[in-house]
């Protein structure tokens, strides 16, 4: 018999709102200083809005204005959120260094959906959002949803999403 992965355990409204109210600092991993990116966007608008923002991507020596770790395990600072924008098969990695450095909680993108990746960071002790926009939802529980916030489509990890 096979279960089916119920995803909206992972997209409660009432954590959502706590995660980002008691967040203050957000390592993005797949992070790119690309203006056009999507990660770009939402790293912009968390600035913007009072978070810390701390660039994870190999591929990057910076990104507006700081400096890009290679990996979550190199981040000198607390994590209260991971956002990933990353394809779905390096989230179980991804969720691995999450749980290694204590961050609160792994919070994937749109799209960024894998069952495994989410079992390892409950078990490590670390909330789950998974297939939701943190810009998205950061407008929509703290009121601060604008002419940005409308018409942008979805937010993906996934090139060419956005383009």
């Amino acid at each position: 018999m096979t279960t089916s992965f119920d995803l909206s355990r992972y997209q409660d409204p009432l954590t959502i709102q706590q995660v980002l109210h008691r967040a203050k600092t957000v390592a993005i991993v797949g992070l790119s200083r690309n203006q056009l990116r999507a990660s770009y966007f939402v790293g912009f608008y968390l600035r913007r809005h009072g978070y810390r923002v701390i660039p994870v991507n190999p591929r990057e020596r910076e990104v507006m204005g700081e400096k890009s770790f290679d990996s979550l395990v190199d981040v000198p600072v607390p994590v209260d959120i991971v956002n990933v924008f990353r394809a779905p098969e390096a989230l179980p990695g991804i969720a691995r260094e999450a749980v290694a450095i204590g961050a609160a909680n792994l919070w994937c993108q749109f799209s960024v959906i894998n069952e495994e990746g989410g079992r390892i960071a409950e078990a490590g002790g670390v909330s789950v959002i998974m297939d939701r926009c943190i810009k998205v939802e950061h407008a929509r529980y703290v009121g601060r949803m604008h002419w940005l916030g409308f018409n942008t489509q979805r937010i993906t990890s996934v090139r060419g999403g956005l383009q």
